[in-house]
């Protein structure tokens, strides 16, 4: 498996210089927040510019690391967002906040500044704003900061509004603050969030809204929530709704630091005036006015400041984790008994979700990667050794359960000391089907890899594949007959798969094989089974073994230039798609062919009820995406993760580009993850519109002679 997906890496991802790597790969995720995120364990997100800007150094160095602490105190993970070198970093290390700390160049970053500090490759600390985008896309629902930025004082006649308040207007995160700044009209403020249809709760027994130093602004919020779990309560109904908007939790300052909240008002006043005087404007007011307050005060401001901070922390988190154990209770849904709780993909079409099957293997994977150019056999390598779970059929559902589908997912596992990690790990799945047998190894696989990420050495012990046999997969025959797609990977024996393409044939459900490799690709083609198959994608290897299976000729050498692919490539597609829908080819650098019937200048996707086109057939040819080698982390997920994504497209009735540009970016967010599949995927993260910093490449459509 691993040497087709290695071979998958050299066929449609180009190498690069790292810096236009860098700017096409925008998001690096620390490992701790990927596995939370795996796991469905809850995350906090935390904001930096109270490190960039907040505090002085090292003062703000330790409060980052306070705070972080104290998440994790309450059994969360944080989530501390920064911008470095202009990638966007969900999760710092302690070295990544040194260097944020201590760094005198750092830019305050709002939704305004992130396309220059990216294009540019600087350094920064994400605001309110800032911060909200990246966690959402990192699919964090919770956001614990200090204080929100606001309406400024004359803002009705400077119309100096803070991005934060529009930011909640159009981001659904749940925003823990101790209330507006207090150097900030609140009222105002408070008017606006309502015209921007954001939620505003106090948390506590009052419905008090808090001015950040001060318990008590002279307004109030709209609502109130007295518990984490009346809180998270609140935050899923929120998410259900599918409302755009955030939501505002305010939280008072503790008692123990608000007794000094007249004073530290006092102080706010003197240092407004004093901005006003001295021509201070924009986002340099609020830097210059707390450290003012900071010196007015001696020191007491900076004092409650923290305290609030820890205690925003301390409340995030619990909230955060309450809103976790609820989504568990609810089968991974903020409402599992509501229709309303669809996803868009499953809203899009009726039979998307649950009815999808995936049939194929289960492993687990240990990949060795040399940290050297070459690999000396007989003898010791450095490098590095982990531990993931793969396999082509699990990869294939696990990516469909992220992007909002969840198929039922037909398997086999052992009763050893792998299976119950692998159910563990696979728990957001749908695994009800997976079969525990007695006396069976679950599959294991061991790659070793260059530094460069080819595969030098493969070994595998997957017998157990060879259990996923008719007998067991024919208690699912009246799901098979009514599914709206079959997955079948290569792996499983030819006998099921002969059964499950006859029910679909009967059925007319469309089916989409997955040849794993070149010795796999023949099993469909051994019989007439292969006429029911609706899609499948081999690379040239497993192309040409379907050929030569069907006594077809091939060439001698597989073509390598572009002109050559195309030359031959559409002729060895051309007897298989008397029958099938669609050959996706996968051609290394040169990219990905699509072919099948002409229509509207591609090829068309959608599933079709009769056997052959009525239209002429054409192939559509993709360029490749580009990832560096030194970025490529591990190479066990990037095929079934662009076939998972291509097959949402289809399902969604998305246009045929959009399908293929959605499979490329997959597969570039699984080369960048330790796991097969990124735990961070997500449909945003693979939109092609959204997710992509450079400008697609125009596919090019040749014509498929008879």
């Amino acid at each position: 498996m691993l040497w087709r997906l290695s071979a998958f890496i050299r066929r449609c991802i180009t190498s690069s210089s790292s810096r236009h790597c860098k700017k096409d790969s925008l998001f690096t995720i620390h490992p701790n927040v990927k596995e939370a995120l795996a796991d469905h364990r809850p995350v906090v997100a935390l904001e930096s510019t109270i490190i960039t800007h907040g505090m002085p150094y090292p003062l703000n160095l330790s409060t980052a690391k306070e705070v972080e602490a104290i998440v994790r105190a309450e059994g969360a993970i944080p989530a501390t967002i920064g911008i470095i070198e202009g990638r966007i970093h969900v999760g710092l290390s302690s070295d990544e906040l040194d260097f944020l700390a201590q760094s005198k160049t750092a830019l305050k970053v709002s939704r305004r500044d992130l396309p220059y500090v990216i294009s540019k490759g600087l350094s920064g600390g994400t605001t309110v704003s800032g911060t909200m985008i990246v966690a959402h896309k990192a699919g964090i629902p919770v956001f614990v900061t200090g204080g929100i930025g606001g309406v400024h004082r004359d803002g009705e006649n400077s119309l100096d509004v803070s991005a934060d308040l529009t930011e909640l207007g159009r981001t659904p995160i749940a925003v823990v603050s101790a209330g507006v700044k207090s150097i900030l009209d609140i009222g105002r403020t408070l008017e606006f969030l309502e015209t921007q249809g954001v939620c505003v709760a106090t948390y506590g027994d009052s419905k008090s809204f808090p001015a950040f130093f001060s318990r008590q602004s002279g307004f109030t919020s709209p609502y109130v929530v007295s518990s984490p779990q009346e809180a998270a309560d609140l935050i899923a109904s929120t998410l259900s709704l599918g409302l755009k908007s955030g939501l505002l939790l305010a939280v008072p300052i503790p008692e123990g630091h608000a007794a000094t909240g007249q004073l530290i008002e006092d102080a706010i006043q003197a240092a407004v005036t004093e901005a006003s005087s001295k021509g201070v404007t924009g986002r340099d007011v609020t830097p210059f006015i707390l450290q003012r307050v900071n010196e007015l005060t001696k020191g007491k401001s900076l004092q409650a400041n923290i305290g609030l901070i820890h205690n925003n922390a301390k409340v995030g988190s619990r909230i955060a984790c309450a809103l976790s154990k609820r989504k568990e209770k609810n089968g991974g849904n903020f409402r599992g008994d509501s229709k309303t709780q669809k996803s868009m993909a499953q809203r899009m079409d009726s039979k998307a979700g649950s009815d999808m099957i995936v049939i194929g293997g289960i492993n687990v994977d240990f990949i060795a990667k040399g940290t050297t150019k070459k690999l000396v056999f007989g003898q010791t390598n450095p490098g590095s050794v982990c531990q993931s779970f793969g396999g082509v059929g699990r990869n294939i559902a696990d990516c469909l359960s992220r992007l909002g589908y969840k198929p039922l997912f037909i398997s086999a596992i052992g009763k050893d000391s792998h299976s119950d990690g692998v159910l563990n790990y696979c728990k957001h799945m749908n695994t009800s089907a997976i079969a525990r047998l007695q006396d069976q190894r679950t599959a294991t696989y061991c790659a070793v890899i260059t530094e460069s990420g080819e595969l030098s050495l493969g070994l595998g012990d997957m017998d157990i594949h060879q259990q996923i046999q008719e007998q067991y997969v024919s208690q699912f025959k009246d799901q098979l007959a009514s599914a709206s797609l079959v997955v079948l990977d290569g792996n499983i024996p030819v006998s099921t798969i002969d059964y499950v393409c006859r029910i679909a044939k009967k059925h007319a459900v469309p089916v989409w094989f997955e040849p794993t490799d070149a010795d796999k690709a023949c099993k469909p083609f051994l019989s007439e089974s292969w006429k029911a198959l609706s899609y499948t994608s081999p690379n040239l290897a497993e192309l040409c073994t379907m050929n030569q299976t069907l006594d077809l000729p091939t060439p001698t050498e597989l073509p390598r230039s572009l002109e050559d692919v195309l030359g031959c490539v559409p002729a060895l597609c051309r007897p298989l798609l008397e029958h099938l829908q669609c050959v996706v080819v996968t051609l290394g650098s040169l990219g990905v062919l699509v072919c099948g019937e002409h229509e509207a200048g591609t090829v068309n996707l959608q599933p079709r009820k009769q056997n052959r086109q009525k239209g002429r057939l054409c192939a559509v040819h993709y360029p490749a995406l580009a990832v560096s080698s030194k970025e490529t982390v591990n190479v066990s997920g990037a095929g079934d993760s662009f076939a998972g994504a291509m097959m949402v497209g289809i399902l969604q009735g998305m246009e045929t580009d959009s399908c293929v540009r959605m499979g490329l970016l997959a597969a570039r967010t699984s080369l960048l993850s330790p796991h097969p599949i990124d735990p961070s995927l997500t449909a945003d993260v693979i939109h092609p519109d959204k997710s992509h910093s450079q400008p697609w490449s125009k596919p090019t459509c040749v014509w498929i002679e008879d």
